[in-house]
């Protein structure tokens, strides 16, 4: 079996890396839907949603660099245009969401899908050892699990 530099099976590894890819095509889509939430959201609970959602459209942020530089370090090439994101997007695109529980319900909508491409990606790389890509993962798959039971909780509906 032919390994990369770190140490991880070649063929399997592109095969994350494709998966990354994919991963990060959904974040870039959901990081978009953040921000026209942001700045579209009306009404009462307005102060407080346009702060929650530049929170989790600085942290998708984040995880888009996590990820692209996880791509790289496997030895890939990150998607970096429109057409590549729209082309591996499951996500729904929030288009002119103002309504409060409309845009809480797409961020939990999101994160769902996003949780299955993450343990999609937990599953082959753990079966090649990949820890640095298990542990990106794995602390992806914590956050957002909470941050759907708190948009949840506040839908006030049960899991």
């Amino acid at each position: 079996m032919k390994t990369n530099v770190l140490g991880l099976p070649i063929e399997e590894s592109e095969v994350i890396i494709v998966e990354l890819n994919i991963l990060l095509s959904n974040y870039q889509i959901y990081y978009q839907s953040l921000r026209g939430l942001h700045w579209n959201i009306r009404g009462r609970r307005f102060f407080d949603l346009h702060l929650k959602f530049e929170e989790l459209y600085n942290d998708s942020q984040l995880k888009i660099d996590l990820i692209a530089e996880r791509v790289l370090t496997l030895g890939g090439r990150p998607l970096h245009t429109f057409d590549d994101y729209i082309k591996f997007n499951q996500l729904p695109v929030g288009k002119n969401i103002s309504n409060d529980e409309a845009g809480i319900q797409l961020v939990v909508t999101s994160l769902s899908q996003l949780l299955k491409i993450e343990r999609e990606i937990l599953s082959k790389a753990s079966n090649i050892n990949d820890e640095g890509t298990n542990s990106m993962m794995s602390d992806f798959i914590v956050e957002q699990e909470k941050t759907i039971w708190m948009m949840k909780a506040w839908l006030e509906e049960s899991l």
